[in-house]
């Protein structure tokens, strides 16, 4: 519960501080947070032992 409460106070600093950066800049941290994201659930998926029967 204490790390739902963390994530939540987080995302509402960083939300708060993309109302005042510009659109360019936001625009590169969302595709540097997507892309980051996508590795992750690639390297996860590849990780997993595939089932076979």
């Amino acid at each position: 519960m204490l790390v739902l409460v963390a994530v939540f106070a987080l995302l509402g600093v960083f939300l708060g501080a993309v109302a005042y950066l510009p659109l360019s800049v936001s625009a590169v941290a969302a595709v540097a947070i997507a892309g980051w994201l996508t590795h992750f659930a690639i390297r996860e998926h590849r990780s997993r032992p595939s089932r076979t029967a």
